[in-house]
């Protein structure tokens, strides 16, 4: 059995919390688009802003929970919650790159839920809360290392994929940087984004994922609405990067072997 580097359980729980606490937000602050995803359910427009207050607070609840008492059974239907609000977007019209750019969403909780015994079968377990210093088996550290290096792969070549298309929120991005050919811009982001994420997939390097955090992070702060809360709810990509990053230090998967 092999310790967990509590940097990684912090990463991927803090992260997955805020992600929820920052969507939460916006079904508070009851954001328009929303009512895209609630039509793909046959909800209304009225009722959908009378739900986006209740779906909100329950969202930012739950990474309250996670932030404080951590269980499997959060980390489980953070994952199944994120998967399907991302997947959401699609179905409402949205391109499908949408739902693969937003994999941190339901990628951070899930890998911290591989990491702490998802295949635990005793029930009372489940909504036990869960620690840093929980062991885990050789076999379940290489599924969570592949586990977050294709939540980062997808993460990369969803909004590369975003950028190449021309997404209009990302070309206005560009333009109010004051980019005079934002479409070239983000051809070029495009290209380079999606290049660094098959660098991830064959093969994650630490400086190569440092220098895609910052990226990450960096790229994500120039949202023309609500820019907090924006940046806030894309915590999964910058924890998923991050947790990547622990994962391959000079020694063995960010882990020490117990003796």
């Amino acid at each position: 059995m092999l310790q967990l580097d509590k940097k990684i359980h912090f990463t991927l729980r803090f992260a997955s919390a805020m992600c929820f606490i920052g969507h939460g937000a916006f079904g508070i602050i009851t954001k328009p688009l929303w009512c895209n995803y609630f039509a793909v359910f046959g909800v209304g427009h009225h009722m959908a802003y009378q739900l986006m207050p209740l779906i909100g607070t329950m969202d930012i609840l739950m990474g309250i929970s996670l932030l404080f008492y951590p269980t499997r059974s959060i980390l489980l239907w953070l994952a199944v919650w994120g998967a399907v609000t991302a997947l959401c977007r699609p179905l409402s019209g949205e391109p499908f790159a949408e739902a693969i750019e937003r994999a941190g969403n339901y990628g951070a909780p899930l890998t911290l839920l591989l990491l702490s015994g998802f295949g635990c079968k005793n029930i009372k377990k489940w909504f036990t809360g869960i620690s840093h210093d929980i062991p885990a088996a050789e076999h379940t550290i290489a599924r969570a290392t592949t586990c977050l290096t294709i939540v980062v792969f997808l993460s990369l070549a969803g909004h590369g994929w975003l950028n190449l298309i021309e997404k209009k929120g990302l070309l206005a991005q560009y333009a109010s940087l004051g980019f005079s050919n934002p479409v070239q811009v983000a051809h070029a982001a495009g290209i380079f984004e999606t290049a660094a994420a098959f660098t991830v997939l064959i093969g994650p390097l630490r400086p190569v994922l440092l220098a895609l955090l910052v990226w990450k992070i960096g790229t994500e702060l120039f949202y023309p609405h609500w820019e907090i809360f924006e940046w806030i709810e894309r915590s999964g990509s910058y924890g998923a990067i991050l947790a990547l990053w622990f994962m391959l230090p000079n020694t063995r998967y960010g882990y020490k072997m117990l003796y």
